[in-house]
C-alpha cells in the first residue's frame, strides 16, 4: 500500500483528477463536467471532439500512471467567484462556469451517479464567503472542494483500472449536452483491485438476464416494455414462492385478498398518491371515464377493510395480497427483473390498535428472518425516517418512528438510521439481505402508517367505549416484489436453484431408443409423487444430453441404459459432481422428497 494515510475516498478523488489530466493531454480542447467518487471507484464526464471507445482506455490508463510517476502535487488555491469565472472562461470550460454560478446564487452544486443537486455545508459556506477552491494538477485545473492524496506519487499505480465508457447528459437532463463518462475502479492495493475485478467477472456470469434466457425462465419483448413474459420454468419458480408465502402466512392469521388493477382517480386523490406520486402512475382513458393503474395496493386494501365495521376486539386484521401494480418508470431505467413497470408485490396490510403496533412489528421481523433463512440470506436492518415531502402531523410521525425503533431494540436487532428516506406517508424499517457474493439488496419494508391509509373513509374501529378510532396501518412486503426477488435468487445461486425451486428436478437421459418406455414409466412414477421430471430421448449421444442437462443446471441426472433397466437401480449424477452413484429407486424418491419437504439448500 503506497499511501496508508490517505483514505480510499481521497485516493479515488485524486484518480478522478488524474483521469481528467490524462484526457486533457490527449484532447487539449476537452470540456470537463464533474468527476466524483462513487462506490468502488470514480468517474469523470467529458465533452470531447470524438467518441471514446474501449480501445482508448489503455492509453489513458498508461498516461495516468506516467503522471503518478512524475509525482505531481494537488495544488490548492482560493479565488473569488469573479476570479474563478474568469479563469474557467479563459480555459474555455463552460460547465465549470455554470457550477460556479450555481454556488454563487444558490449554494448548490451537482454530483453523484445521476448528477443530482446537492447542497451541503461546504457549498453553502462558499456562497457566504464569496470564494471557491481550485485544485491544479499539472496542466489540469478543476473547481473542487478538496480531499486528495498527499501527491500523485503516493497512489499505488497498480491499484486502479479504467472500466468502461458510457453516455451521460449534463446534469442528467436529456435536453442538455450529452457527455462521455469514463468509469474507473480504485482500491488501496492491487490485491483489493484484483479481488473486485474477480467479483465483477463472477457477477457477469451470474447476470440474471443471461441466465434467465439460458435456462428458459423468462423473456422481454418491445411489445410490452418493462413487463416480464414468464416461461413455464420461471412460472414454476413463481408458484413455489407463492406456496412458501402462504405456508408461513396462513397459520399466523393472515386473510388473503385481491383488489382491482384499475381505479378511479378519487381514491388516489384521497390517499395522496396523485399529489406525491402522479408522475409514476399510468392513466387509462375509458369511453367516458378516467382511471389509473394502481401503483400501490394500500388504498385498495383500505376499501376491503372499510367494507365492514370493526370492533377493537377484531384487531389486528391482517390482510395479504399478491398484488400486481404498475409504475411508469423511465425507459432508460428499466433493467431486467430488477427494474420493471409491471410489478407483483407480496403485500401485507395490518390494521391494529396503537397498543398492538410493536407486537405486530415484532411478528413481521420474525417472519422475515424465517423466510430469508430458507434461502440462506443474511438480513441487516435500517430505520428510514420522515422525508421532507411527508404528509400528515409531525407528532404522528414521531410516534410511528418511536414504535419502529422500540421494536428493533426489543428484538435486539442492531440497526442504522437512514435520515429522511421514509415514504411520503410513513417511516419504515428496511431489511437488506446479503447474497452469496457479499452484495446487499433491500427487500422487506415495514411501514408504520398513522397518516395515509388511516385517513381514508371507513378506515376505523369502535373502541371499548363505543367511540370511533383510527387504526395504525402497517404496510409490509417481505420479498419486495416477485420479479426482483427472483432476479436476486438467480444471481445468489448462480442459476443453481435449490431442488424445491428447480423447474426440472430430475432429468432422465436414455442411452438408446429401447430405453424410452422405461424412462417414460419412471417419469410417470416420479410425477405421481409430486416430482418434476423430464425425459431427454433425443437422437443424440449420451454425452451431449448430459452436457445439455448440466447447462440447464438440473439437480439430478439419471442415465438409463440396459444395466439400469434390468437391475431397476438408478445411476444418479448430482449437480456439481461428476460421480455417478447407484441407488435403489425407492431410496432415491424418499431422499429427494425429504429434501424438497425441508426446502433444503443441499442435494
Amino acid at each position: 500500500m503506497k499511501n496508508p494515510s490517505a483514505s480510499i475516498e481521497h485516493v479515488r478523488h485524486s484518480l478522478a483528477h488524474l483521469l481528467a489530466a490524462a484526457v486533457l493531454d490527449q484532447f487539449p480542447d476537452a470540456k470537463f463536467g464533474v468527476g466524483p467518487v462513487i462506490e468502488s471507484g470514480f468517474y469523470y464526464d467529458f465533452e470531447l471532439p470524438r467518441s471514446l471507445t474501449p480501445e482508448d482506455l489503455p492509453a489513458i490508463e498508461k498516461r495516468m500512471r506516467e503522471l503518478i510517476k512524475d509525482g505531481l502535487q494537488f495544488e490548492r488555491s482560493e479565488l473569488t467567484f469573479d476570479e474563478a469565472k474568469k479563469l474557467f472562461t479563459d480555459l474555455k470550460q463552460p460547465f465549470k462556469v455554470e457550477l460556479i454560478n450555481d454556488i454563487e446564487t444558490r449554494g448548490t452544486t451537482y454530483e453523484g451517479e445521476g448528477n443530482e443537486v446537492r447542497s451541503d455545508a461546504k457549498t453553502e459556506a462558499a456562497k457566504r464567503s464569496g470564494r471557491v477552491t481550485i485544485y491544479t494538477l499539472g496542466k489540469f485545473v478543476d473547481l473542487c472542494r478538496g480531499g486528495h492524496a498527499e501527491s500523485a506519487q503516493s497512489i499505488d499505480p497498480k491499484a486502479f483500472k479504467l472500466e468502461r465508457v458510457a453516455g451521460a447528459y449534463w446534469r442528467g437532463d436529456e435536453k442538455r449536452p450529452q457527455l462521455q463518462r469514463v468509469y474507473g475502479l480504485a482500491f488501496q492495493t492491487e490485491d483489493e483491485l484484483k479481488k473486485h475485478v474477480a467479483l465483477i467477472e463472477e457477477m457477469v456470469k451470474r447476470d440474471h438476464r443471461k441466465l434467465g434466457q439460458a435456462l428458459d425462465l423468462f423473456s422481454f419483448d418491445p411489445v410490452s416494455p418493462g413487463a416480464v413474459f414468464w416461461h413455464a420454468g420461471g412460472q414454476i419458480i413463481w408458484i413455489e414462492l407463492e406456496k412458501l408465502l402462504r405456508e408461513y402466512l396462513t397459520p399466523t392469521g393472515y386473510t388473503e385478498i385481491q383488489t382491482p388493477l384499475m381505479v378511479k382517480p378519487e381514491l388516489f386523490n384521497r390517499s395522496g398518491h396523485l399529489k406525491h406520486y402522479k408522475e409514476n402512475m399510468f392513466k387509462v382513458l375509458g369511453k367516458d371515464e378516467e382511471f389509473y393503474l394502481k401503483p400501490m395496493n394500500c388504498p385498495e386494501s383500505a376499501v376491503v377493510f372499510a367494507a365492514k365495521s370493526h370492533s377493537y376486539r377484531d384487531l389486528p386484521v391482517r390482510l395479504s395480497e399478491i398484488g400486481r401494480i404498475h409504475r411508469n418508470e423511465l425507459s432508460g431505467t428499466l433493467g431486467g427483473l430488477f427494474r420493471v413497470r409491471q410489478i407483483t408485490q407480496d403485500d401485507g396490510h395490518l390494521y391494529c390498535r396503537p397498543d398492538q403496533l410493536e407486537t405486530e412489528i415484532t411478528h413481521i421481523l420474525e417472519l422475515s428472518k424465517k423466510i430469508y433463512s430458507v434461502f440462506g440470506l443474511r438480513p441487516s436492518f435500517f430505520l428510514s425516517t420522515k422525508p421532507d415531502d411527508a404528509m400528515g402531523d409531525p407528532a404522528l410521525w414521531q410516534k410511528a418512528e418511536t414504535a419502529l425503533k422500540n421494536a428493533l431494540k426489543a428484538n435486539n436487532l442492531p440497526f442504522e438510521i437512514k435520515p429522511k428516506e421514509g415514504t411520503f406517508y410513513a417511516p419504515k424499517i428496511d431489511i437488506d439481505i446479503t447474497d452469496s457474493l457479499g452484495r446487499r439488496w433491500q427487500l422487506c419494508t415495514i411501514q408504520a402508517d398513522l397518516v395515509m391509509v388511516p385517513s381514508l373513509p371507513g378506515v376505523e374501529y369502535t373502541d371499548e367505549h363505543g367511540k370511533k378510532q383510527k387504526p395504525v396501518v402497517i404496510h409490509r412486503a417481505i420479498f419486495g416484489s416477485f420479479e426482483r426477488f427472483i432476479g436476486i435468487l438467480i444471481e445468489h445461486f448462480g442459476g443453481n436453484l435449490p431442488l424445491w425451486l428447480a423447474p426440472v428436478q430430475v432429468e432422465l437421459i436414455t442411452v438408446g431408443s429401447r430405453h424410452e418406455a422405461y424412462a417414460n414409466k419412471l417419469k410417470a412414477e416420479l410425477q405421481a409423487v409430486g416430482l418434476r421430471a423430464s425425459v431427454d430421448d433425443a437422437n443424440e449421444t449420451v454425452g451431449n444430453k448430459i452436457r445439455q442437462a448440466i447447462q440447464m443446471k438440473v439437480p439430478y441426472l439419471l442415465v438409463l441404459g440396459d444395466k439400469e433397466v434390468k437391475a431397476s437401480k438408478l445411476a444418479i449424477r448430482t449437480r456439481g459432481s461428476k460421480e455417478v452413484v447407484p441407488m435403489a429407486k425407492t431410496a432415491f424418491i424418499k431422499k429427494i422428497r425429504n429434501l424438497i419437504e425441508q426446502r433444503s439448500l443441499e442435494l
